[in-house]
């Protein structure tokens, strides 16, 4: 949420060491030849990688485009998985644009007239995982070749639009960079066929275009939603009053604001994301759906007392004499609510006695509980709201009396609508859920059902039947002939975005990995995608955990125990094929640090780094903004740190967390941590004592990995990743003094962010290096790089490796196509 200037001066001057800037266009197109260069001369290539899935749960669609003369022929776009075509409704996919520098999407538009596939890359969304396009492309052969379009540095295209009548005119929304400011952004016009563009609507380096709409039978006519906001590491701030819509009358030559004062939309700081509709039989009618970030109504402690159960934001300010009020039984409730993690030594009476005696301060609970994700998903404000307009945008009205409630995150990562285009009170809202008006938005329902998975980006209606529908969510492509009664899953693309990966022991041995918002999944390595498992109802990946899926570690005693999790160090410890403690939904032991009340708040990361000591596999190791160990798998777990962050000032972005950890093969209770403020620390004794060696390192960058080599007690390799500064450049570093002094490698790499380092299980030379374009591969100790992509798509993120060394195989996690495998034999024959 919004902070004060105070507040972000004192953040921003952690990161003044920093000193990093936003990898320039140029920069970043010079990677184009280079990417070229590091894969023909790759003798890495002579192997091929295989793809093994999953595809079960599929992955995150941000763009659906459907023949309009056959819906059974229609295009998706993923978000970091490529573009796919269909021509026998959704049973079977090719993709179409795995051959480009970029492999992200934000938008695609088709002319069906000319067959021309126009694609905007960089998703609009504002995830920790939004990866910056390269700008835009266009195929007039159905995807066997592509020509880029320019606009470099748009990084985030929101929309496409294409003339009715001109196959040369188009439009594109360009919402920016994501972590900087910059003035690449707003709508933009070509009528050269994207040969050249002209920018016609511009509001200040902060505030880009995330949504347009054109009038199908006027192509002079168009809407624009602008969207202020910024994102840094630690705060997300998600609205201001330079957003708004605007309009063109004249082919998006100018625009005038028409969300003004009196106008009846929402105006002032509190304006966030905004997304258009037109409804195509009559374009008067224009809807439009906003992220109210204005404050709900005030609750009083008086009032929140009186209700049926306490929540957290109770708490916040909470007086003494209010607290001795509370009702115990309420108090009791919340206590023991299983998403407040309250121990149960912490009752009602004791914590009511410890406020009176003074022994806790009044708003203790708020404390213990409050963390900077809290920020997003507990804020007072108005959020999903939807707007209608009858008179072209003149005058605007809400459309509804209740709460929508569609957000629990708010418009970072949703906020679009979608009119039936032959009925204009059917109107569908994206966002957790999937919600059908069917009186124009006066009341909603959801229309989720059993096979379609939350969070959901892309709607689509048949312009003939309109309960003919298509849904893209973060769990891939859903089909509804019903309005949503009954829908079908659409997943035979292998498009998982894996964020972490580990391997087992067992023959074969399987693979285990968290993905994007589609829990934990394990499988085996041996596994050939193909469609006989729908006869027998069994697919050979398996679920372990819900939520946004996390690191993994397995113990290889028994290739059973499993440590899993999701976000922000949800973890727990389970024994796969024994029944699940608790019943329907139990997921093992807890494996969680604690504190006790009233102590400091522990700080989680997004994907809280957790480790089994491969020495004792009873030891097991989490980081929080602590480093914390246990000798009994989990059960129990001591802090052994203090604080190895910054300890920055909190945002509402989680910050100032253990982002990497490493423990020596070679050594037991030799261990690095990394932070994603930009610490690295040593401990040579288990964690009694610690040591800062940061060096010469550039400072604040996010640590993606330490890792403490296999042949030299002294050696220990680092990633540095600047994708939260946009700066992309690669930064690997190795040391050979237990971080004394650091020496860069890999110098040669394209300007991709690093995301993990692995050493061979033979060859000391030979190191494997992934980055948000893909593998790379030094056989000279990191002198010199080659791409190793045969198998593989062009471009696409490799967030984890892990290495197989019974059977010598490498594994890759990627964000956006699943897993692949392949033997490291030729690498290691190239190498000697």
């Amino acid at each position: 949420m919004r902070k004060t200037l105070l507040s972000l001066l004192i953040i921003s001057s952690i990161f003044a060491e920093a000193q990093v800037k936003p990898t320039s266009p140029a920069e970043r197109l010079k990677n184009i030849e280079l990417r070229k260069q590091l894969s023909q001369q790759s003798v890495a290539n002579k192997t091929e990688f295989r793809n093994i899935g999953p595809s079960i749960q599929s992955g995150r669609v941000v763009d659906i485009d459907v023949n309009p003369a056959d819906p059974t022929e229609f295009y998706v776009a993923y978000a970091t998985g490529g573009l796919w075509h269909t021509v026998n409704n959704g049973m079977s996919f090719n993709p179409i644009f795995d051959s480009e520098d970029i492999i992200g999407i934000g938008d695609i538009a088709v002319n069906w007239k000319t067959r021309e596939i126009w694609v905007g890359t960089g998703e609009v969304n504002s995830s920790r995982s939004t990866y910056a396009g390269l700008g835009g492309y266009k195929s007039t052969d159905n995807g066997k070749t592509w020509t880029w379009l320019g606009l470099a540095d748009s990084h985030h295209i929101g929309e496409i639009k294409l003339h009715a009548t001109d196959p040369n005119t188009a439009w594109v929304a360009v919402l920016g960079h994501l972590y900087s400011p910059n003035k690449e952004r707003g709508i933009y016009k070509t009528t050269d066929g994207g040969k050249t563009w002209k920018q016609t609507l511009y509001v200040d380096e902060n505030t880009g275009a995330v949504d347009l709409d054109i009038n199908p039978a006027n192509s002079n006519e168009l809407y624009a939603g602008m969207w202020y906001r910024t994102r840094k590491a630690w705060n997300f701030e998600e609205s201001g009053k330079s957003g708004g819509i605007f309009k063109s009358t004249d082919g998006g030559e100018s625009w005038q604001k028409i969300s003004v004062e009196g106008a009846g939309f929402p105006t002032g700081d509190g304006v966030g994301r905004i997304g258009l509709a037109i409804y195509p039989k009559n374009p008067n009618i224009v809807y439009a759906v906003v992220d109210n970030n204005e404050k709900r109504a005030a609750r009083t402690v008086a009032a929140s007392t009186d209700t049926s159960a306490y929540t957290l934001d109770l708490f916040k300010g909470i007086t003494k004499e209010q607290f001795a009020a509370l009702d115990n039984k309420k108090l009791t409730a919340f206590l023991r609510n299983p998403r407040n993690r309250v121990p149960v030594e912490y009752t009602a009476e004791n914590i009511k006695a410890g406020v009176a005696a003074d022994k806790y301060a009044p708003n203790v609970l708020w404390d213990y509980l409050y963390d900077a994700n809290a920020a997003i998903t507990a804020a007072e404000v108005k959020g999903c709201e939807l707007y209608r307009s009858d008179d072209a945008g003149k005058t605007w009205k809400k459309t509804h009396n209740d709460p929508i409630n569609i957000y629990s995150s708010y418009g970072y990562y949703f906020g679009k609508v979608f009119v039936s285009p032959i009925n204009e009170n059917n109107v569908v809202l994206t966002g957790v859920d999937l919600l059908l008006s069917n009186d124009g938005g006066k009341k909603f329902r959801s229309i989720g059902g059993p096979t379609v998975h939350s969070d959901h980006h892309s709607f689509w209606f048949s312009n003939t039947k309109d309960n003919h529908v298509i849904n893209g969510n973060d769990g891939g492509l859903n089909m509804s002939y019903d309005a949503g009664q009954n829908w079908s899953k659409l997943n035979t693309p292998s498009v998982g975005q894996f964020y972490a990966i580990e391997v087992d022991m067992a023959k074969p041995y399987n693979v285990y990995g968290g993905l994007q918002d589609n829990g934990t999944w394990f499988g085996p390595s041996t596994n050939r995608e193909n469609v006989r498992w729908h006869s027998g109802g069994d697919y050979p990946f398996k679920s372990i955990g819900g939520g946004d899926g996390m690191q993994v570690q397995v113990d290889w005693r028994d290739n059973r125990t499993v440590y899993s999790g999701s976000q922000f160090g949800a973890y727990s410890r389970q024994v796969l094929g024994a029944p699940a403690a608790g019943g329907r939904g139990a997921r093992g032991s807890s494996v969680r640090p604690s504190r006790a009340l009233g102590e400091s708040a522990l700080r989680f990361n997004w994907q809280s780094p957790i480790l089994l000591s491969r020495h004792n596999q009873d030891v097991f190791y989490f980081g929080s903004n602590k480093f914390h160990r246990s000798f009994s798998k989990g059960d129990s777990l001591v802090s052994m740190s203090g604080d190895l962050t910054t300890n920055p000032q909190q945002g509402d972005v989680p910050f100032g967390t253990l982002s990497t950890m490493s423990e020596s093969p070679i050594r037991f209770g030799l261990i690095y941590t990394g932070s994603d403020d930009g610490l690295i620390h040593v401990t040579k004794d288990g964690g009694y004592s610690w040591n800062n060696i940061n060096g010469k390192l550039p400072k604040g960058l996010y640590v993606s990995r330490v890792v403490a080599s296999k042949f030299k007690e002294s050696r220990v390799y680092v990633t540095l990743n600047g994708y939260r500064n946009d700066h992309f450049n690669a930064l690997v570093y190795v040391s050979d003094d237990y971080g004394t002094t650091w020496k860069q490698i890999a110098k040669d790499l394209p300007y991709e962010s690093v995301n993990v380092i692995r050493e061979d299980p033979t060859n000391e030379n030979i190191l494997y290096i992934g980055t948000d374009g893909g593998l790379y591969v030094s056989l000279n100790g990191g002198n010199s790089c080659m791409m190793w992509n045969k198998g593989l798509p062009y471009s696409i993120p490799v967030h984890d490796i892990a290495i197989q060394p019974r059977d010598n195989e490498i594994v890759l996690g990627t964000h956006g196509r699943s897993l692949y495998i392949a033997g490291l034999g030729e690498i290691q024959k190239a190498a000697k």
